[in-house]
């Protein structure tokens, strides 16, 4: 299929609609739950009953992508956010009781989760529906108004998810812009009440600089080098199976991907005689369930951190691809001794291209880990209860999946974000919902006959005021 073109917004454009939502969100500042479950419904029709488009309109952005992969990361993960968030939305807005100070009853204190407006949203390209749509759940869960700004590197889906979003909605509820670079710049100076952007830490940066000029709260889901850690305890050829698996899924364009494997240096052979079997087995005599790199450009830039790594003194074993691949299939490759500086070590892969770090213990694992960019994920493959609290309260990182990888990301229930240089707030579930809220303390005085607690701090101050002080603290 091939969607039409959806023009390209200008500046006057951005700010109409933005202006627009503003003011549907003032007629309506607190939609009630019903209205909130219909726009949650309606965008669960959405992916459901298209789902054979938008999975076809994603294999046409990228080349070949399995439309398994495309089922379980976008379709499913936006399904799932939905019916989590209509299953908790009524305890999710009830005003959450908070503990009174003695000096200060009868009066009472709560959390009252107040929409925060409009919210923007800035998706990137490698999962462009469950990126896009996953926060404009919560953000409508939350009550907000949501402007949704695609990636041009998939302009096929960009096309159809805002055609679609047009047919199930009011502009002024969810719109969907495309555009290029300049547009994304001009997007994230925009005014809105909350700001929220998924892609490189480099663009990240720029983001958050644009989102400062206005105050404007950000979430920022930027990703990072995630280092998959083995025990030497742990059985290899488990680990290399689930490894490969996270870095196979979608080519290693996921920003939760393992980026590098530090294990014992007697493993190493070991790991990469399992891995090639088991990516043998799967993508060995047809690369029908294997996606392609997404567009030339980032084809190259693997082709070039593998070639640097290479002319840097490295080992690199690639595995063997089925004849008649496509162009851009990238074949699963093992780095052995890359320098530190080397780009397969320095900057986020985003490709299936595994390093292996040599390190004697989990320890020293961690260690390695934490002198670097804390990264938005971190894996531990162990049984062993002393290295799991090590990882636990030690590595840090944005998430931490124990004997697993990616997975972590499709639990509802688990806040989801990064930490210093991956990533700023949490998102997914309820801490989606707080995250796109205000949560607004608000204090309520009860009189009895007229006084209060603060009514005995009032002038004109004396012994008794003295006496109340001394109780209530130095």
């Amino acid at each position: 299929m091939t969607a039409a073109p959806i023009p390209e917004p200008n500046n006057g454009h951005l700010a109409a609609l933005l202006d627009a939502q503003r003011q549907a969100h003032r007629r309506d500042p607190y939609p009630n739950r019903h209205v909130r479950l219909d726009r949650l419904s309606r965008m669960r029709a959405l992916v459901t009953d298209q789902g054979d488009a938008i999975i076809e309109a994603i294999a046409e952005d990228f080349g070949q992508r399995p439309a398994v992969e495309t089922r379980m990361a976008d379709l499913g993960g936006v399904a799932g956010a939905i019916d989590h968030a209509k299953t908790n939305l009524r305890s999710w807005m009830k005003p959450r009781r908070r503990r009174t100070e003695i000096w200060f009853r009868p009066a009472n204190n709560a959390i009252v989760a107040q929409p925060k407006g409009v919210v923007g949203v800035m998706s990137p390209w490698n999962y462009p529906v469950d990126l896009a749509l996953q926060p404009t759940v919560s953000a409508l869960a939350a009550g907000n108004r949501v402007m949704v700004r695609m990636s041009e590197f998939t302009p096929i889906t960009t096309a159809l998810i805002s055609e679609l979003i047009a047919d199930a909605f009011d502009p002024d509820e969810v719109t969907v812009v495309g555009g290029d670079a300049s547009l994304a710049a001009s997007f994230s100076h925009l005014r809105f009440d909350h700001l929220v952007f998924t892609g490189s830490t480099r663009v990240g940066r720029l983001v958050a600089t644009a989102a400062a000029a206005n105050l404007t709260p950000v979430t920022l889901e930027l990703g990072g080098k995630s280092p998959a850690i083995i025990s030497s305890s742990f059985p290899i050829e488990t680990a290399a199976t689930r490894i490969t698996w996270g870095k196979t899924f979608n080519a290693g364009q996921t920003c939760i991907a393992p980026d590098y494997v530090l294990l014992h240096p007697e493993q190493r052979m070991s790991f990469i005689e399992a891995a090639t079997r088991w990516f043998a087995r799967t993508h060995g005599t047809s690369t029908r369930d294997y996606a392609t790199i997404v567009n030339d450009a980032a084809f190259a830039r693997a082709h070039r951190m593998v070639d640097d790594a290479r002319d840097r003194g490295a080992t690199v074993l690639e595995t063997d691809l089925p004849v008649g691949h496509h162009a851009r299939h990238f074949p699963l490759t093992f780095i052995l001794d890359a320098p530190e500086d080397s780009l397969v070590m320095t900057e986020e892969i985003f490709a299936p291209v595994m390093p292996l770090v040599s390190s004697h213990s989990v320890s020293e694992s961690i260690d390695f880990a934490n002198d670097r960019d804390h990264p938005l994920a971190a894996y531990l493959f162990s049984d062993d209860v002393s290295e799991i609290e090590a990882a636990s309260t030690r590595l840090v990182s944005g998430g931490l999946a124990i004997n697993e990888v990616l997975v972590h990301f499709a639990q509802h229930d688990l806040p989801f974000g990064g930490v210093g240089a991956s990533g700023i707030g949490r998102v997914h579930g309820k801490a989606g919902f707080d995250e796109l809220s205000n949560l607004r303390g608000v204090f309520t005085q009860r009189d009895v006959v007229g006084r209060t607690g603060v009514s005995m701090l009032y002038p004109p101050y004396g012994g008794r005021t003295e006496k109340l002080l001394d109780q209530m603290g130095p």
